[in-house]
């Protein structure tokens, strides 16, 4: 991590962004410990600085996809925690009404083009997006987040063929995890980085550290102006972890077995992004150690704002059980 090229101002935007996302991500993991929300729920906790770098450099402008570990991608992109947090309560203020919930949280305003809960299934909009602003000339660029698993499947490799083949400005972002759920990524393909199918479509392909705000932002900017050069898509492999669990409360159909051992949780730990940041700015001086805890307290109690307005939210009415859907 090295900040020669991040301006001060830049670096707290993109501190902010990480810090935000892993105390909503926090709050929301202690919400459905208690039983408070509906349905299940997947923390983005420990792959905040993919998200928060990636989404620092692009403008309100461009659009992103997401995945059902979306939280973190509508946080980075600008959404509104409050509309977030009623959305996952399942009610009537939320992003969708209610009706969405956690895996389809959707901001077209801020350019957030939904998080798709099918794996795979937002690599193809990503690429319509990208033809869009072809079709109408328009330097916007269109990022796809999805995981090591989703590289497995054929909508990634038709998407990236279509992307290539018409120089599309598209930015496939890949934040292998290293599991499908509880299945190794070792045992599910044959190579150990993902970047390298870039080859198979004459696109480039970039390994970058998913722990390092700093660095993916820089792959991601270099990429995105490349996109709006005409240079066609990129794709960037995050490698990262995830902190805690596939979905939470996955230990009850786990009936006590592990698929991960202590060695490489505590690998994962050692790698936490936000720990890695907030020492790097604090130690070296970019941002002062009294700036950062009143912007923690800022973030923790906005969340906590948040998640009292969703709980005294109104439900939404059973009239409206139609209202917004194709029928």
């Amino acid at each position: 991590m090295h900040h020669q090229d991040i301006s001060v101002d830049l670096a707290l935007d993109i501190y902010t962004r990480v810090l935000r996302i892993r105390r909503f991500e926090e709050e929301v993991g202690r919400l459905f410990r208690q039983g408070q929300l509906p349905g299940f729920v997947h923390l983005y906790i420990g792959e905040e600085a993919v998200a928060a770098g990636v989404c620092a450099a692009l403008t309100d402008e461009d659009t992103i996809i997401s995945t059902h570990r979306g939280h973190g991608h509508v946080i980075a992109k600008g959404g509104d925690i409050k509309r977030m947090m009623a959305e996952l309560f399942g009610k009537a203020t939320g992003y969708c009404k209610g009706k969405g919930g956690s895996m389809h949280i959707a901001d077209f305003d801020i350019g957030m083009l939904g998080a798709i809960g099918i794996v795979g299934g937002g690599l193809p909009i990503a690429v319509g997006a990208g033809l869009s602003a072809w079709y109408s000339d328009r330097e916007r660029v269109s990022v796809c987040f999805f995981g090591d698993g989703a590289a497995n499947e054929g909508s990634f490799h038709e998407s990236l063929n279509l992307a290539s083949t018409l120089a599309l400005p598209v930015i496939f972002v890949c934040e292998n995890n290293q599991y499908g759920e509880f299945t190794p990524a070792t045992n599910a393909m044959n190579i150990t980085d993902i970047a390298d199918r870039a080859a198979g479509y004459g696109i480039r392909g970039v390994v970058a550290d998913g722990a390092d705000a700093f660095e993916m932002y820089r792959v991601a900017k270099a990429a995105v102006e490349r996109a709006r050069r005409g240079g066609g898509p990129t794709l960037i492999e995050a490698k990262t972890h995830r902190r805690g669990s596939h979905a939470e409360g996955e230990e009850a159909f786990l009936a006590g077995q592990t698929y991960r051992d202590e060695a490489e949780t505590a690998a994962a730990q050692a790698k936490d992004p936000l720990r890695l940041l907030h020492s790097y700015v604090s130690e070296n001086g970019i941002l002062p150690a009294e700036q950062l805890e009143a912007l923690d307290s800022e973030i923790t109690q906005s969340v906590a704002e948040a998640a009292e307005a969703a709980r005294n939210s109104p439900d939404p009415e059973i009239e409206s059980l139609f209202d917004d859907l194709w029928l």
